[in-house]
């Protein structure tokens, strides 16, 4: 016979609470972290790793820094809580927020990405000097999931009345916006749409000759990249990964170290309301 008491049943109930938080505190010991790849692995790598160790400090818990192979896998382990903090342009933002029925939330972005812009390269003596003279061209966006290169660019080409699948000779897809630098310094594309962060990082690194390609057109602002997590996250946990991005500092060797490689000046509070425009602009694209 089964026993129903009360006391039983109050005994089980504390059982699998117990059981419940166990597991939650087991999972809680890790903060798995990942980023859309806009530049290699390694890159990444060295990019993010001092901000792991920053937020092992700040939070008191181990944080594991882990690349992904694409833009879709970054989008799918956050949706599916494979990670708790991902680094997204603002279109990976949008496709994991609708992938989820709205469970995504941005917590921070750079002060950079409330104004972010993206640039058309192409060789100088190619005789491109504007968008209409990419007419009949071959022509490179970064990862089809791309904010800044391809989402933002291909609005931007509509706006200006060309359509890349009818306009352009050939479209390609770099994955990444190193990659796409170098499809146009080798001449395996006319021209290409990219980060105007990672361009300017090329330059300022001398990786890449100004004299020989650069930019012929810099599009208007917009929102972009940000800091997203997982409306499951405990809010508590949110909140000090939160406090911990907004507290870096260009004043701390630590602080000016992370946000140098992020390319940031500071980080700033986001919403989700900054990114409605980005889902607008997918959908008149034809991305969504």
């Amino acid at each position: 016979m089964i026993d129903l008491s009360p006391s039983r049943t109050l005994k089980a109930l504390l059982s699998c609470a117990l059981l419940a938080f166990g597991t939650w505190a087991h999972a809680q010991t890790v903060l798995r972290v990942t980023t859309i790849p806009e530049e290699a692995a390694t890159e990444q790598i060295r990019k993010f790793t001092p901000l792991a160790s920053y937020l092992e400090k700040q939070l008191g818990m181990k944080v594991e820094f882990t690349p992904v192979s694409d833009y879709p896998a970054a989008v799918e382990a956050l949706v599916n809580k494979k990670v708790d903090l991902v680094w997204f342009g603002g279109f990976t933002h949008v496709q994991a927020s609708l992938r989820s029925g709205g469970k995504i939330i941005p917590i921070a972005q750079r002060e950079e990405d409330t104004r972010f812009q993206s640039v058309f390269i192409a060789k100088t003596d190619s005789g491109i000097k504007s968008l209409a003279d990419m007419k009949g061209k071959q022509v490179s966006f970064g990862s089809q999931s791309s904010t800044s290169g391809h989402l933002m660019p291909r609005s931007f080409l509509l706006q200006a009345g060309l359509d890349p699948e009818k306009d352009f000779k050939r479209i390609a897809y770099s994955g990444a916006h190193d990659a796409t630098i170098a499809s146009v310094v080798s001449g395996k594309v006319d021209a290409a749409a990219l980060d105007i962060t990672v361009w300017r990082k090329f330059v300022g690194e001398n990786k890449v000759d100004t004299k020989a390609v650069d930019v012929f057109f810099t599009t208007a602002p917009y929102f972009n990249y940000n800091w997203s997590v997982h409306a499951d996250m405990p809010a508590a946990l949110r909140e000090r990964i939160t406090k911990a991005l907004l507290d870096l500092s260009p004043a701390t060797p630590e602080g000016k170290e992370i946000l140098t490689l992020n390319r940031a000046t500071r980080y700033l509070p986001t919403k989700p309301e900054n990114y409605k425009g980005l889902e607008t602009a997918a959908r008149s694209a034809g991305l969504l």
